[in-house]
């Protein structure tokens, strides 16, 4: 069951030859997400191979280098002859200038664009096996984070004991999986929590866009497989990170170990550290003793299931 995150773009406001400003691909099991939309993010799609087969883009805030991609992504979509529905989703009180802005500069392309207020602290999109939820974050304008949440999983099926207990092989296997008893001819019923074990967790993933860092951060994330968290700044200049709404490394990192989370992706890095990023990982590592690193553009990251190392 695919969880694949692609980095189009780690840069902060001022992109660099090596950095695109913010975007994120978010692919689970085919449905493919895109959370901020920043300027070259179509070129970045093209370049990555990652294809514009997008449902849904996620934007946390209306600053422009999370937004500046939205025209021309859109303008690319109707020249390939999209027909699908595209919804946008942006955060509260700001659909009226999302729209005006994509009005003046792309027009209104020939397949059907949603735009869909976030609300605060909710569900944004559910799926049969995963739902995306907003959160709160602190960053000087009206903004949110999200975290792709997938639900429990079933239990692993005990095929030896169940049938030690006389269940016959076939449709009744399903049956007790999917959590219905099974009458045998003998009159015993099996209850399915006889050979199926403890639900297993699915996988979350949390981007925070652009923020200081935050107590909600570390509850939306508890245990998440995967946090990509603001850290524009190194410790040098942890004054300007206050002053601006953002978080250094090291601070991202102090977050990720609170919230125990697996691995830590620092993204949003500043023009400033463009040729030398190892200071960010140092400092974070010296917060959180899991993998913390910072991606480049273009690189992938598969999710595994947390137990997928058990059988």
């Amino acid at each position: 069951m695919t969880l694949r995150v692609t980095f189009l773009g780690t840069g902060g406001a001022v992109p660099t030859t090596e950095r695109n400003p913010s975007s994120i691909l978010v692919n689970r099991e085919g449905d493919r997400h895109l959370f901020d939309c920043g300027e070259g993010t179509q070129r970045q799609l093209m370049h990555f191979g990652a294809g514009f087969d997008v449902g849904h883009i996620f934007v946390t805030h209306l600053h422009g280098d999370h937004v500046y991609g939205l025209p021309g992504l859109l303008e690319t979509l109707d020249f390939n002859d999209r027909e699908t529905a595209l919804t946008i989703h942006v955060p509260p009180g700001t659909k009226s200038d999302v729209r005006k802005f994509l009005g003046a500069l792309g027009g209104t392309p020939s397949f059907p664009l949603r735009l869909s207020t976030v609300q605060p602290e909710s569900v944004v999109l559910r799926r049969e096996e995963y739902e995306i939820r907003s959160f709160d974050v602190d960053h000087h304008t009206t903004a949110v984070g999200y975290a792709l949440i997938e639900d429990d999983r079933k239990g692993r099926f005990d095929r030896d004991r169940a049938e030690e207990l006389g269940v016959p092989v076939g449709p009744a296997f399903s049956q007790l999986h999917d959590g219905q008893a099974v009458e045998l001819d003998d009159g015993r019923t099996i209850e399915p929590e006889q050979v199926v074990g403890e639900p297993r967790p699915g996988r979350t993933l949390v981007y925070t866009g652009d923020t200081r860092p935050q107590d909600r951060t570390v509850e939306i994330a508890d245990g998440a497989d995967l946090l990509i968290h603001d850290a524009t700044f190194a410790d040098d200049r942890a004054g300007r990170a206050r002053k601006t709404g953002h978080s250094t490394a090291r601070e991202a990192g102090e977050i990720a170990a609170r919230a125990d989370v697996r691995k830590l992706a620092l993204t949003h890095i500043s023009s400033r550290y463009a040729h030398d990023v190892a200071g960010h990982e140092t400092e974070a590592r010296a917060a959180f003793e899991g993998e913390a690193f910072v991606p480049d553009d273009g690189d992938v990251v598969d999710l595994p299931f947390p137990d997928a190392t058990e059988h």
